[in-house]
C-alpha cells in the first residue's frame, strides 16, 4: 500500500538526495582527466620507467586520474618513441612521454632530428641525481681507488650506461673524471639501451662501474646487488645519508637530471591543462610524498612556458659543457 510522505519524510528524502548529488560531484571533480597513457622511451628498470610508473602510481591511488596504461619503446636513444608520438599525435590525446635531459643532448648531439619543440613540454617534476655503483664483490669500495685506477691507466676502468655514447650518463661519468683530474676525452664508456641492460653488464662484469640515476641506485642497492661509491648532489640525501657525493671525496662536481613530461604536437590548451592540473595536484597528496621519497627525488615543478623557458636555458648550458668535453 502506497503512504503518501509526509514533510518532515520528504525533507529527509530531499536531503539525502542532496548528498548523493554533492558526492558525485566532489567524486567527479576530484578526477583531473579520466586516463593518461603513460609512452615511455626505454626499456624496463631505467629512470624513465620509474619516473613515469611512479607518477602513474601516486595518480592512480590518489584518485586523480581513473585509468593508467604505460608502453615502454625503447630504440634510437628515444628517438623511437618521439618519432612515434609525433607521427600518430591525432591518436595520443591522453598519452604523456616522459623524459629528462637526454632529450637535449641528443637533439644538440643529432641523435635523432626532433627536439622539445617538436612536442607539447607539460610539466617537469622532479630532479633526480647521478650516481656510480658497483657489483656487491667489486674490488671497489670507494670512487677514489676508481679514479686512482683510472689515472694509472684508464682502459683499466670500463663504465656502462643506460644510454648511448655522448648522453647523459657518459657525459655525467666524464664530469666526474675530469673534476678527478682526468681526461673527459679517455673515458671507455659502453653504451647499453636501457637501464637494465647496463645493470646487466655491470653484473656479468663486461664493465666494472655503472653510471646511473641515483634513484635506480638505491632500487638496486635495496634488492642487494650493488654498492653506490658516490653521488652528485651538493650534499647526501636523506634516501641514503651513507652515500658521500663527489665533492666531499674532493671533486668539485654535480649534477642533477631533471625528469618531466611531453604531449602530442597539437593537443588542445584544455587537454594541455588538465595535464598540468593533475600532476600539480598529485603534488599535494601523500601518495606522491611515498613515491618521491622511496626514490630519493627532488620536486622540482615547472609547468607549461615557465618548463619551456626552462628547456630554452638548458639546451645553452648543456651545449657549452659538451663542446668544453669534445662531445660536439
Amino acid at each position: 500500500m502506497f503512504c503518501k510522505p509526509t514533510p518532515k519524510k520528504r525533507s529527509a528524502l530531499m536531503a539525502a538526495v542532496l548528498t548523493t548529488c554533492l558526492t558525485a560531484g566532489f567524486s567527479l571533480s576530484a578526477s583531473a582527466t579520466e586516463s593518461i597513457h603513460f609512452l615511455i622511451p626505454g626499456g624496463a628498470g631505467g629512470g624513465w620507467d620509474s619516473t613515469a610508473r611512479g607518477t602513474g602510481e601516486a595518480l592512480s591511488k590518489s584518485g586523480l586520474v581513473s585509468t593508467i596504461s604505460y608502453e615502454n619503446m625503447s630504440g634510437g636513444g628515444g628517438g623511437k618513441a618521439i618519432a612515434h608520438l609525433i607521427e600518430t599525435a591525432t591518436q595520443k590525446q591522453d598519452t604523456l612521454m616522459v623524459n629528462s635531459t637526454p632529450i637535449v643532448i641528443r637533439s644538440l648531439s643529432k641523435v635523432f632530428p626532433q627536439s622539445f619543440r617538436d612536442l607539447t613540454p607539460i610539466a617537469a617534476t622532479i630532479g633526480d641525481f647521478g650516481a656510480f655503483v658497483v657489483k656487491n664483490d667489486s674490488e671497489y669500495t670507494s670512487f677514489t681507488q676508481v679514479i686512482e685506477d683510472f689515472k694509472k691507466d684508464n682502459r683499466s676502468v670500463k663504465i656502462s650506461g643506460g644510454s648511448a655514447r655522448g648522453s647523459m650518463d657518459h657525459l655525467v661519468a666524464a664530469m666526474a673524471f675530469k673534476a678527478a683530474g682526468g681526461d673527459p676525452s679517455k673515458v671507455r664508456y659502453v653504451a647499453y639501451d636501457a637501464g637494465g641492460e647496463a645493470m646487466a653488464g655491470l653484473l656479468s662484469g663486461e664493465t666494472q662501474i655503472l653510471s646511473t640515476g641515483f634513484s635506480e641506485a638505491l632500487t638496486l642497492s635495496a634488492a642487494g646487488e650493488v654498492r653506490i661509491l658516490a653521488m652528485t648532489g651538493d650534499e647526501r640525501n636523506d634516501a641514503d645519508p651513507s652515500v658521500p657525493t663527489l665533492k666531499e671525496l674532493g671533486y668539485d662536481a654535480s649534477f642533477v637530471n631533471w625528469r618531466g613530461f611531453f604531449a602530442a604536437p597539437g593537443i588542445s590548451e584544455t587537454q594541455k591543462n588538465e595535464f598540468i592540473d593533475s600532476l600539480e595536484k598529485m603534488y599535494q597528496t601523500d601518495e606522491w610524498e611515498e613515491v618521491r621519497a622511496r626514490n630519493g627525488w627532488v620536486e622540482s615543478f615547472k609547468p607549461g612556458a615557465q618548463f619551456v623557458s626552462f628547456l630554452e636555458q638548458q639546451e645553452q648550458e648543456i651545449g657549452d659543457l659538451m663542446r668544453e668535453l669534445g662531445f660536439l
